[in-house]
């Protein structure tokens, strides 16, 4: 059960206004127990709070100097309300928070070291608060409509300040969605988000979830009082149970009124998708994948290829651009492309990208082997080969250190396209 439930309610909008003033945040009948009876009724195993949504508002008292329930004439603590309630339940713990804030002036080119840390503050009080939590789902990161990089808030700092509070919590950014299908990057699982268009693919393999409203929008609207709901069928036979079948978690979003309680609507429909699905049981284990959560080392550097057809530049498999590539020019069966990372680098993770599946001529590799190779001043070592490779093949590596990094590759019947290369040093 995703919980969209937060300043926006109030206003009638998916983005809460920032300069609204506090006090119109006034759940009457807040019934956190409801919501957790009513995710228990639809079979759910885990639910997930907006804890701070696009505009800055926090649903717990936090300490910091930020807007929050603390300063509104009748504090409550929504967090640690929605916590007990679902753990009483049985259910498991999910936060989300947006690092986008308007009311903290956290935007694109506005980010400063002071409002980094202020994110940072109001993470652990989360993560040193409330108790376990088995997921954090972050967003307004990285997206084209927010813009903030995973440079200006860095992305590996804060992955590893979650992990230092709580080493067994998943973190999943909504908006790692736009990197490739197959690759876990800058998220320990996979997000798509079903009501932007985002389709998991039939062999996806990743852990993954999907998310989706049972109303029209993410937040309750008042016309949702009798408006459309989505149909358990939809719900049922043509979400869950394929998705299941592909190693990826429905997240179904089920918004409170302004009172803090379901309408009766909505705990009505939560009640009938229960009765027609039946958790089956644990899927078979997902295989190991390998995660992403530092910078590449290669995007940006200065890149050389052993040919390229006019028009057509190494640096377009460098450019951080998962929707341009390289590729050899006419006639040539094999070849290569060497990065120079401008100084000497440690990495332990490489990897390679290819559009697989991106046109409809492109159904498969068409890469026969490759290798990744690296400089140690007087020749190249191999670091790892390989045959086939899949649309997304990333390799962690015995950790060394190099100026420079070649991938060299075979083609098959047709020219061989690369999207991506990565050079990444990961924490161990």
């Amino acid at each position: 059960m995703f919980v969209h439930f937060n300043m926006a309610t109030f206003q009638d909008r998916e983005w809460g206004d920032p300069t609204t003033p506090l006090d119109l945040f006034r759940p009457t009948a807040l019934d956190t127990d409801q919501w957790a009876a009513a995710a228990q009724s639809a079979n759910m195993t885990w639910a997930c709070l907006t804890t701070r949504h696009h505009d800055g508002f926090c649903l717990w008292p936090t300490k910091t100097d930020a807007a929050s329930v603390r300063k509104i004439s009748r504090p409550v603590d929504i967090v640690r309300s929605y916590v007990d309630s679902f753990r009483k339940a049985g259910l498991r713990i999910g936060l989300y928070y947006s690092i986008l804030s308007l009311r903290d002036d956290i935007r694109h080119f506005n980010v400063t070291p002071a409002k980094v840390e202020l994110i940072k503050n109001q993470l652990t009080e989360l993560f040193t608060g409330y108790g376990e939590i088995d997921i954090l789902i972050t967003d307004g990161w990285n997206a084209p409509w927010s813009r903030i990089t995973y440079e200006e808030v860095p992305f590996q700092e804060i992955y590893d300040h979650i992990k230092s509070l709580q080493p067994n919590c998943l973190i999943c950014d909504l908006n790692a969605s736009q990197y490739p299908h197959d690759g876990l990057y800058y998220s320990d699982v996979k997000a798509f988000e079903q009501n932007a268009g985002q389709k998991v693919p039939q062999t996806s393999e990743v852990p993954a979830l999907s998310c989706v409203t049972l109303t029209e929008g993410w937040f309750w609207k008042q016309k949702d009082v009798n408006g459309p709901l989505k149909p358990v069928k939809t719900v049922v036979e043509e979400w869950l149970k394929p998705l299941n079948q592909r190693y990826c978690n429905l997240i179904l979003n089920a918004p409170p009124t302004r009172e803090g309680r379901l309408a009766p609507n909505v705990v009505s429909r939560l009640r009938e998708i229960g009765e027609a699905w039946i958790n089956p049981g644990p899927m078979a284990k997902v295989r190991e994948h390998i995660g992403i959560t530092t910078k590449n080392l290669a995007t940006g550097k200065p890149i050389h290829a052993s040919s390229s057809p006019d028009g057509v530049g190494p640096d377009e498999a460098n450019d951080g651009n998962f929707r341009s590539s390289w590729y050899l020019d006419e006639g040539h069966a094999s070849g290569w492309l060497e990065v120079d990372l401008s100084k000497h680098e440690s990495f332990n993770v490489v990897s390679l990208v290819e559009p697989v599946g991106e046109w409809d001529d492109y159904p498969q590799s068409r890469i026969r082997s490759y290798r990744f190779q690296c400089w140690d001043g007087v020749s190249w070592i191999t670091l790892i080969s390989g045959a086939i490779p899949a649309h997304t093949t990333i390799h962690r590596i015995p950790r060394v250190s190099s100026q420079r990094v070649r991938l060299l590759l075979e083609s098959s019947t047709e020219m061989p396209h690369i999207t991506e290369i990565g050079v990444y040093d990961e924490p161990d």
